[in-house]
């Protein structure tokens, strides 16, 4: 199988300089409506890498809960290979892939935990199946079979039969606090458009726009 020949234009559109917001948080919240519109799968998908105490990357798939100026906010279990890398070195990096809009977001800087009244707050809002599957699953850890994660999901259903679920305490969620936020815009012939926004060094509640070479 060749790779090679496996290619398309992308025309999709373009991305100017004067097109953009101000703030990156707008121009996000724009992308991402669009992408919703567009009837995009999973638009909120996005991959969070981490790097580890021996300086070891590594990256996955989670959904996107909430945005606003202060941030990018996603829940995970504490004792998972993500949160356990963050523990260490905080500084992480989000990927949007809006592939069918020939679009990437891409975002970094550093994670903050959530407090648990946030947690709680979104743990109690999220479906009673994946509140159980939060207590059953030790993310990350190693286990003989499905079979196991089944017959402990059980378990954790007859437990918590009756009643609310109670937020689990190795259960929590981070903020990722941006230093540098890029939009890239597939264009043809390979002549994508980029923009970086990054956090002035005068006042860094604004931001420096620069166009970036395809």
């Amino acid at each position: 199988m060749s790779l090679q020949d496996n290619r398309r234009e992308y025309d999709y559109g373009k991305l100017t300089r004067e097109s953009l917001s101000a703030s990156p948080f707008e121009q996000f919240k724009l992308w991402m409506e669009q992408a919703i519109e567009a009837g995009i799968q999973d638009p909120t998908a996005m991959s969070v890498a981490t790097v580890s105490a021996e300086g070891k990357p590594w990256q996955r798939m989670v959904l996107l809960k909430d945005f606003d100026q202060r941030g990018f906010v996603f829940y995970t279990n504490l004792g998972s290979r993500k949160a356990k890398e963050i523990a260490v070195n905080a500084q992480v990096s989000l990927h949007f892939p809006w592939l069918q809009l020939d679009r990437q977001v891409i975002v970094g800087g550093r994670a903050e935990r959530l407090s648990t009244v946030d947690v709680l707050k979104y743990f109690l809002s999220r479906p009673k199946g994946s509140q159980l599957a939060a207590w059953a699953s030790k993310q990350s850890s190693r286990i003989n079979s499905r079979q196991a994660l089944e017959t402990q999901f059980a378990q954790i259903k007859e437990k918590f039969a009756e009643g609310e679920i109670p937020l689990p305490d190795f259960w929590g969620g981070f903020r990722v606090v941006p230093e540098e936020i890029e939009f890239w815009q597939g264009g043809e012939m390979r002549l994508h458009d980029r923009f970086s926004y990054s956090r002035s060094e005068d006042d860094s509640s604004s931001w420096d726009i620069a166009r970036l070479s395809p």
